[in-house]
């Protein structure tokens, strides 16, 4: 059967996958979701392009045998741990939190010059959401300014809150930390700053369906109090390239030791 996946009879599909991935870059670059996230694509564009080439006139049967059996083993690791890692993403991808949580943490996303991206937003409007709903709650907004951020992703936040109709009062800002752990571990610090036990917490990790895994697992590494995931929105379009470039970041954290 894997054999097959060489024989020329398949090179249409090769080809397939070769236009989809390249348009795909092109899409994601366009758009700009994610700084470099089109490198991803054209990476896999570039790899359909070697696929094709080979299942003709039998340029794969031509190679040594010892290097088509290690190709075949790294791509069966290469898939075995890709599918691994969606199934993660997926079984947080539509989380919708408990009521009457303490805290929400608000992973920060990119802000812009015209205020927070769009899937910063979807964030911060699920949040909206949340805090309407359970009163009694404060939000921590989180995330530091990158290079090619106007202000703060925390700050950023908030003042997007604030314009939707929350109370300032109800928002906390944390706006030092420059990736995933960090945001949860300083918005640990602003709220162990007021209470003393983490036990005795219940707290709600907000960020969009893909990202969900990885907040909550972080979380649950690094306090003991009751964590859930709550899942915001985002564009369907967007879906395939956000949850390749989640894999990366599970695989390194759970390399780093971050995840629970």
């Amino acid at each position: 059967m894997i054999k097959r996946l060489f024989s020329p009879g398949i090179r249409i599909l090769w080809a397939a996958m070769m236009l989809v991935t390249f348009l795909y870059a092109i899409m994601v670059f366009l758009v700009g979701s994610g700084t470099f996230s089109f490198v991803i694509w054209l990476a896999a564009g570039a790899f359909f392009s070697l696929c094709f080439f080979l299942a003709g006139k039998g340029r794969w049967g031509k190679c040594p045998k010892k290097l088509r059996v290690v190709a075949y083993i790294l791509l069966g690791i290469g898939l075995s741990v890709f599918l691994i890692c969606q199934c993660c993403i997926l079984s947080h991808f539509f989380d919708k939190g408990e009521p009457d949580l303490d805290y929400v943490i608000v992973l920060g996303a990119q802000m812009r010059s015209t205020g927070p991206s769009v899937i910063y937003k979807y964030r911060l409007q699920k949040t909206k959401e949340y805090l309407d709903s359970n009163p009694e709650t404060i939000c921590i907004t989180t995330g530091g300014q990158g290079f090619n951020e106007s202000m703060s992703e925390g700050e950023g936040g908030r003042d997007y809150l604030v314009s939707l109709g929350v109370d300032p009062e109800r928002i906390l800002v944390e706006n030092r930390s420059l990736d995933t752990v960090q945001n949860i571990e300083n918005a640990m610090e602003i709220i162990r700053s007021g209470s003393s036990d983490d036990n005795e917490l219940k707290i709600g990790i907000i960020t969009n369906g893909f990202h969900v895994f990885r907040g909550v697992h972080i979380a649950k590494r690094i306090t003991d109090a009751k964590v859930c995931g709550i899942a915001a929105y985002m564009q369907f379009r967007f879906i395939p390239n956000n949850m390749v470039r989640e894999c990366f970041g599970i695989l390194r954290d759970f390399f780093a030791g971050k995840l629970a």
